[in-house]
């Protein structure tokens, strides 16, 4: 078994160790799908513990030998956003069992994210109803963008807040697929594809984007809803769309 220790959570280590045994009894599930997401209370400390699933063969060889594995991106990103001053659960380690030499399950283990919002709320609100968050979140997303860091899951379940002092804060999670570098306005504006909302919400969010990168707010409406429409096209072909679609 592997086992890789943020040194700030050396306390946790006998916990660590102990995962792969405990997880299946232990913990609330929060997520059961692929993979499963449980919190554990350890001491103060809620912890979320992702498990990922056995890959297939093929997998299994890549994974082992070639490529970084999903859990161990997990770990390795958060300190890059965390550096840059954007938030997303501190990584307390990464835990690889392996059968015949090559990988099995996978885990991540965090410090489990308070935030309790989800950006699924938004699929059939009005704008009126929520235009602060959009235009805080317009900004925030720009200004990661501009830092150089673009979230290629970037969607309502990837996106966690809540309202602290009047501000509203944002916190990113399941960030293995990541691109870190230049972010062309393009870019950044095909990456609010798979968020839900209607028409409104959009040209909204297109308008404070457009605005805090110094771009042309037309082309940002124009690419925004472009790449919206591309993505829920080919989604609604294959499955069901959990909220009022228009283009």
């Amino acid at each position: 078994m592997k086992i890789l220790l943020n040194p700030a959570f050396e306390s946790l280590r006998t916990f660590v160790e102990s995962v792969p045994h405990i997880f299946g009894e232990e913990g609330e599930t929060i997520y059961k799908g692929r993979n499963k997401i449980k919190v554990i209370k350890i001491g103060e400390i809620d912890v979320n513990v992702k498990r990922y699933r056995v890959p297939m063969l093929f997998n299994r060889v890549i994974y082992t030998f070639i490529r970084k594995s999903k859990g161990l991106r997990a770990f390795q990103y958060p300190q890059r956003l965390l550096e840059k001053g954007f938030e997303t659960p501190q990584p307390i380690a990464y835990i690889e069992e392996r059968n015949f030499g090559l990988i099995g399950y996978s885990y991540f283990v965090s410090v489990h994210c308070p935030y309790s919002r989800r950006f699924y709320e938004f699929g059939d609100a009005d704008i009126k109803d929520c235009s602060d968050i959009v235009i805080a979140f317009a900004r925030f997303t720009a200004k990661l963008h501009e830092a150089g860091i673009l979230h290629l899951d970037y969607s309502p379940g990837n996106i966690l807040f809540d309202k602290e002092d009047g501000e509203y804060k944002f916190s990113l999670v399941d960030i293995n697929r990541m691109k870190f570098g230049k972010v062309s306005i393009e870019a950044g504006c095909a990456n609010f594809a798979r968020l839900w909302g209607q028409i409104p919400f959009f040209e909204l969010l297109a308008k404070e984007y457009a605005a805090t990168r110094g771009a042309d707010e037309a082309l940002c409406r124009d690419l925004i809803l472009t790449y919206r429409r591309k993505f829920w096209t080919r989604f609604a072909k294959k499955h069901q769309v959990k909220y009022t679609l228009n283009f």
